[in-house]
């Protein structure tokens, strides 16, 4: 069986896909990922083959003028005014994510396609073909549950009703957006134009399609109300600290002393990186912890740190977490499930997107203090959650307690099951 994976983002939306891709190609099958270009080597690294996509989009996402944009995205509403603003530039990138992605899929002859929400191009490719499609979200923001709203909404005393349709709404507004320019690729290649508001959960014969959320139950509880064609089987951890050694330095830091907290914030910094970082180096001071500083894409930098901080430029989370007392990030995803299986106290700083929500959650669960915003963010709020991090007996055994739980699922070897029954199922 050949599969090919279809994502588009920053890393975190490239990484679980690269190790479900390691445990398909475990199982015998052939996977081929279609991403940015910058990710390729990451991937063929990994054993697995790659599928051409342009690095046009996440260069503008990386560009000022877009960092800004993003440091005032606070909810759906805001996110809908950022993309009309960008429509003029977006729209040229988004023609050529279709070209490109097509491209790479016709030359692979999949089996099935399973896709991030953002390379929407997944379904009419597989109608093209044929073939199967399996929808893999790293967020829960499309499939309808009276539990809680689609991330973005606001929270409302409105009951499950107002919650099922924040959902329904996403899938309209972001078929939407796309619509014109999936039809213009329909009309190229034989098929028939869809509706604007036609529903991307459903195949061309109105059965819904299978989707797999790389999320664990015990981060996020599986909405009782989901179909059964929806799955949340577990995070698909790519391990890769195997063959990884420390800098002589980084372990040295480590060996001398209490073990310090992780702050990092990937790309997310927006562009006041000096003035975040003199805030986290003075909080982290007030404290008085022992902190590793990641540099990351967003670049904090600092010449002049403190004995008791070291900056890295990188380290695999799976050997670096588990070294320290505590995590602070921006909320990310993936960078939440490492800190969660690793077990350790969790304190998300929020920019956009789905980040809230994560640290919503990672306080809903007492495995962290209250999310602080970025933009709320001081030397003094920063300094008394770290304090209650390192000290609240109560949140460190709930972290621990749910890394056990985590560090006892196979999200990976769960999702492998899947796409081989779909694929078995649809070829009967």
């Amino acid at each position: 069986m050949h599969v090919m994976i279809m994502t588009l983002g920053t890393r975190g939306d490239v990484q679980p896909y690269v190790a479900l891709g390691k445990g398909l190609l475990a199982n015998g099958h052939q996977v081929t990922i279609c991403t940015s270009q910058r990710f390729e080597t990451f991937i063929t690294d990994h054993g697995l083959d790659y599928g051409y996509m342009n690095d046009e989009a996440l260069a503008l996402i990386d560009s000022e003028e877009v960092r800004a944009l993003m440091g005032n995205v606070s909810n759906v509403f805001t996110a809908l005014k950022m993309a009309a603003k960008m429509s003029r530039r977006v729209g040229p990138l988004q023609k050529m994510m279709i070209a490109d992605s097509w491209a790479a899929t016709e030359q692979a002859n999949p089996d099935v396609i399973i896709f991030h929400q953002k390379a929407y191009g997944a379904t009419h490719f597989a109608e093209k073909l044929g073939i199967p499609t399996i929808l893999a979200p790293t967020l829960p923001q499309f499939v309808p549950t009276a539990n809680f709203a689609a991330i973005g909404f606001p929270k409302l005393p409105l009951g499950g009703g107002y919650n099922r349709f924040t959902y329904n709404l996403t899938r309209r507004l972001t078929v939407m957006g796309i619509s014109g320019y999936t039809n213009r690729w329909r009309k190229a290649h034989g098929l028939k134009p869809k509706p604007r508001w036609t529903d991307f959960l459903l195949k061309q014969d109105g059965v819904p399609i299978t989707v797999m959320h790389p999320l664990s139950k015990h981060a996020l509880p599986v909405p009782q109300d989901w179909p059964e064609n929806i799955h949340m089987q577990g995070y698909w951890f790519l391990e890769d600290s195997a063959d990884y050694t420390p800098p002589a330095d980084l372990q040295q830091f480590l060996d001398a002393g209490d073990a310090p907290v992780y702050v990092g914030f990937g790309s997310m910094v927006g562009t006041r990186v000096a003035e975040l970082t003199a805030t986290i180096i003075a909080g982290i001071q007030q404290a008085g912890v022992r902190a590793v500083l990641a540099k990351g894409w967003g670049g904090l930098e600092s010449d002049d740190l403190p004995d008791s901080i070291f900056m890295i430029d990188h380290a695999p989370h799976d050997w670096l977490f588990p070294r320290m007392a505590a995590v602070v990030h921006h909320g990310g995803a993936g960078t939440t499930a490492a800190g969660l299986r690793a077990g350790k106290p969790t304190l998300v700083t929020p920019h956009f997107g789905d980040q809230p929500f994560w640290g919503e959650r990672m306080f809903e669960l007492g495995v962290g203090p209250a999310p602080i915003p970025q933009k709320k963010l001081t030397a003094d709020n920063f300094a008394e959650a770290l304090r209650e991090l390192v000290t609240n007996q109560a949140m460190q055994a709930q972290a621990a307690e749910i890394g056990r739980k985590i560090s006892a699922e196979d999200g990976v070897a769960n999702a492998v099951a899947i796409v081989e029954h779909v694929v078995s199922s649809y070829r009967a």
